[in-house]
Formats: structure tokens, sequence, C-alpha cells
């Protein structure tokens, strides 16, 4: 079988998050951390043989303390971020055991999947190395200029809204990191393996697998998750339970 480490980049600054204390990651969603909840998909897989949360350094200490009855039942490598998104993932590639040979990187604040959606991409992943889901565009799309003037409408029928998990062959995410120059505007995996000159192959995605950025998405999630939990039966680990290490 083979084996993926998981990616979790958590250490952003949710400057888009108004109206909590904390941030995105650490605000509870129906009783439970959003982090815990992403965590919970991937944690008891078979083929996941380790899990890296990416924390920011100026909260490591924060979480570690306040979350530690949680840590306590999770097989967690906690790792510190960086400047960018980018650049906190490579931290987790660095961290990465042995074992893994492919390697998801997935947001903590996409707490909404099924383990479905999850066999998919990694499927997908073993056999092209690089997979993404991506969600098909139904709105017409307009380009604009500065002025806010249509220029252009955009034909919406190759394009997608990326999400994920993004799932790479080991080996291929980790040179296409050595080879990239630009982390600090890299927006998600799939791009630097663009970049790197290889093909990513695109699973179809999924409605509900929102990132939660704003007070808005956090509404809609807890809408899915009640629908979500009752199809899919996501409430199944004894550590995370309703009402249990909130």
């Amino acid at each position: 079988m083979a084996k993926f480490a998981v990616i979790l980049p958590a250490a952003g600054q949710s400057s888009r998050f108004q109206g909590f204390r904390k941030k995105k990651p650490f605000v509870e969603l129906k009783g439970r951390p959003i982090w815990v909840r992403t965590v919970e998909h991937f944690i008891n897989r078979d083929d996941v043989c380790q899990v890296i949360l990416v924390i920011s350094k100026d909260d490591m200490e924060w979480f570690k303390q306040h979350f530690r009855a949680n840590l306590a039942f999770l097989n967690l490598t906690l790792v510190a971020g960086g400047d960018s998104r980018a650049e906190s993932v490579a931290n987790g590639l660095a961290a990465m055991n042995d074992e893994a040979e492919f390697v998801a990187v997935h947001d903590a604040a996409r707490p909404i999947l099924k383990a479905s959606w999850i066999d998919t991409v990694f499927s997908a992943a073993k056999q092209f190395y690089a997979a993404i889901p991506g969600l098909a565009v139904s709105s017409t799309v307009k380009r604009v200029s500065a002025e806010r003037e249509i220029q252009e409408t955009v034909d919406r029928r190759e394009l997608v809204l990326a999400q994920t998990p993004q799932v790479f062959q080991r080996r291929l995410l980790e040179e296409a990191y050595a080879g990239c120059t630009d982390l600090a505007s890299t927006t998600d995996d799939a791009s630097v393996v663009e970049k790197h000159g290889r093909p990513v192959y695109v699973v179809d995605g999924w409605p509900m697998n929102i990132k939660i950025t704003t007070a808005e998405d956090f509404k809609m999630a807890e809408q899915f998750l009640d629908v979500t939990s009752r199809s899919d039966g996501l409430k199944k680990l004894h550590p995370f339970s309703d009402g249990l290490l909130g």
C-alpha cells in the first residue's frame, strides 16, 4: 500500500476572518476546533503515515498549551511555518519521515471532507503522480479593468477552481519546491509543479469542500457539516466526539 504524508498549513494571518477572537483554524466549528475537524479526516487512514500541522512560530507555544488535551490523543508532527503559505509547506516537506511515498497538502481551514473524496484524489495521484480536485466554474466570468469596466467575457469551459487536498509523488513535489525561485508569491502547490514542467491531473471537485476564509464561509460550513456528518459518518473517532476535548 502506498503511504501518504499529509501537510496541513495553518500558519496564515486570517486577515479576512473578521468577528472572531482566534485565527480561523483555531475557532470551534460546532463544538470542535476547525483544525481538529480537518485532522480527523486523515489521522486514522491506513494509507496515511504522517500528519504534519504547520503553525505560525508566533502561535506555537500558545497552541501547544491551549490544545494540549487534543494533542495528547493525536500523533501529529507540529512544524513552524514560514512567511508565506508555500514557505510553510516547504517547512512541512522538510519534516516528512522516510516512509511517505506521496504527499498531500490540504488547507487546515477546509474541514468539510468525505473519505470517498480523499480516496478519489489519492488514487489519481498514484496513477498520474500529481492530482488536485478542481470545481467547474458555473457562472459567467468577466475580465475587468482597474476602473472596473468589463474588458471581455472569458470562456469558462476550460476553467476550474482549484481545491485541496493537492497530492503529489513525494520526489516530484520536493524537486519542484527545490527549483522554485518565487515561493513567496505562490498560492498553491500545483502551480509549483506546473512551473517545474510537470503535468497535474484534475479530478472533479466538491462544492462543499470550501475554504473558510470569511465569517460567511464559517456559517456555510456549519450547514455543510450537518449534511456530511449524516451522510458519511464523520463523527466516528472517540477522541474527537462532540462534547469531548472542544
